[in-house]
């Protein structure tokens, strides 16, 4: 069996944490793999986390951040979230409870030739100028180089070819039932419990003064961008592309799935961190 570990860069304790892991694991002829900051705290040998894709499991220590990190480095191998603070939307696992969460998975493998783990929509996000992005697990947002008074773009957002929003606008985000607690919160977007099936269309200081509309994932979101020289497409806010307009963007759920191994977090009492 193989396993990464990912832990929160800069996090002295959750690098000391991925050691201990890796210690017990190795003692229990698993293979492990660090990611490369991580590896460099500890003055051992990393790999990229894009190599994580080729493991049975990872293990992410740190917050929805780092999950989000390790997620797009995992592919379909599913995670399982370590917090070091509050409990997370993503991270169910205490750091006291850590290597026992672990060990459990493994010996699940063992037995049964896999984890336990659920599956969670992603965003697919491609354009007309052949570019696609990395999967996102929260949002894939679309705006101006600048937001603000006079450096929005004309937008038009069609569902499944049905004009739904149109006008000026800074940006639209489209985001998964996970990542209605970001950044579709802070622009007056709903709370998803997890499990609901729908995505969510939220137009960013939009002219048209349409509201956030909840659309099926197999909905095909068309979002056509002009009146600016470029816009930002960008998926949970890392993996970005420029591109010159006008452009159409397409988004629907993506092929693979995220895949979150270990216990579930209780939504309700995660909310309390935002508070």
């Amino acid at each position: 069996m193989r396993v990464g570990i990912v832990a929160q860069r800069g996090n002295a304790r959750a690098a000391y944490l991925a050691a201990d892991i890796r210690e017990t694991l190795q003692a229990e002829d698993v293979e492990v793999l660090l990611d490369a900051a991580t590896a460099e705290s500890l003055d051992e040998a990393g790999h990229d986390v894009g190599e994580f894709v080729d493991c049975d499991l990872v293990v992410s220590i740190g917050g929805d951040g780092t999950f989000l990190y390790a997620a797009h480095g995992a592919g379909s191998t599913p995670v399982l979230g370590v917090n070091l603070g509050e409990v997370g939307f993503l991270n169910a696992v205490a750091p006291s409870e850590a290597i026992e969460a672990v060990r459990r998975e493994v010996e699940r493998y063992h037995e049964e030739g896999s984890v336990k783990y659920r599956e969670i929509p992603r965003i697919q996000a491609e354009g007309d100028q052949e570019w696609s992005l990395t999967p996102a697990l929260n949002e894939v947002v679309v705006q101006g180089p600048q937001r603000g008074h006079g450096q929005g773009l004309s937008i038009e957002v069609r569902i499944d070819g049905s004009l739904y929003m149109g006008g000026q606008a800074d940006g639209v985000l489209v985001t998964t039932p996970t990542g209605s607690t970001a950044y579709n919160l802070s622009e007056g977007g709903p709370l998803l419990q997890p499990g609901v099936g729908t995505f969510v269309v939220n137009g960013m200081a939009s002219e048209d003064g349409m509201p956030p509309l909840a659309v099926r994932t197999d909905s095909e979101i068309t979002i056509r961008v002009d009146d600016a020289d470029e816009a930002v497409i960008s998926s949970d806010g890392s993996s970005q592309q420029r591109v010159y307009l006008p452009e159409v963007v397409r988004l629907s759920r993506a092929p693979e799935p995220a895949r979150v191994a270990g216990p579930e977090s209780d939504f309700f009492q995660a909310l309390n961190k935002l508070e």
